[in-house]
């Protein structure tokens, strides 16, 4: 499978995930869950350089290559957007810059939530995307 056929099904998983819930409570706490569930980022990766701009919870993004693929970790002080992160990374992490470019965050919009985030959630939420691909142009380029 190649790695966008990869990153169509993890969407497709996390749609279906979605849909089998009820409303946005039970939906607001399956992502708090989600989050609850991502690893602790280690406190030496907590610095400035890695705080994602535009967020209004702190949120720590840091980035490896190995090889052609980018491994993103993520945390938040904040668990409804350690939560938003923990999708964020399910979908781009481990992936190649190409694929982490051609990927769009359009996939939120299926799952509702970009109407049911508040405005300032919304906008980090886009924010931390766009450092993804940041992240992934820099690595492209590098290579």
């Amino acid at each position: 499978m190649t790695d966008l056929a990869e990153i169509e099904a993890e969407k497709e998983r996390i749609i279906e995930e979605f849909t089998l819930l009820g409303g946005w409570i039970e939906r607001y706490e399956y992502i708090i869950e989600i989050g609850r569930r991502l690893p602790d980022l280690p406190a030496e990766h907590k610095i400035d350089l890695h705080l994602v701009p535009g967020c209004q919870s702190k949120v720590w993004l840091s980035a490896r290559r190995e090889g052609e693929r980018i491994f993103f970790a993520a945390d938040s002080d904040a668990m409804i957007v350690r939560g938003l992160v923990a999708l964020l990374l399910r979908i781009y992490s481990g992936r190649p810059a190409a694929a982490i470019l051609a990927t769009s965050p359009a996939f939120l919009e299926k799952i509702e939530l970009g109407s049911h985030l508040s405005g300032s959630r919304a906008n980090g939420l886009a924010a931390m995307v766009k450092r993804i691909h940041a992240h992934a142009r820099a690595f492209a380029g590098a290579s």
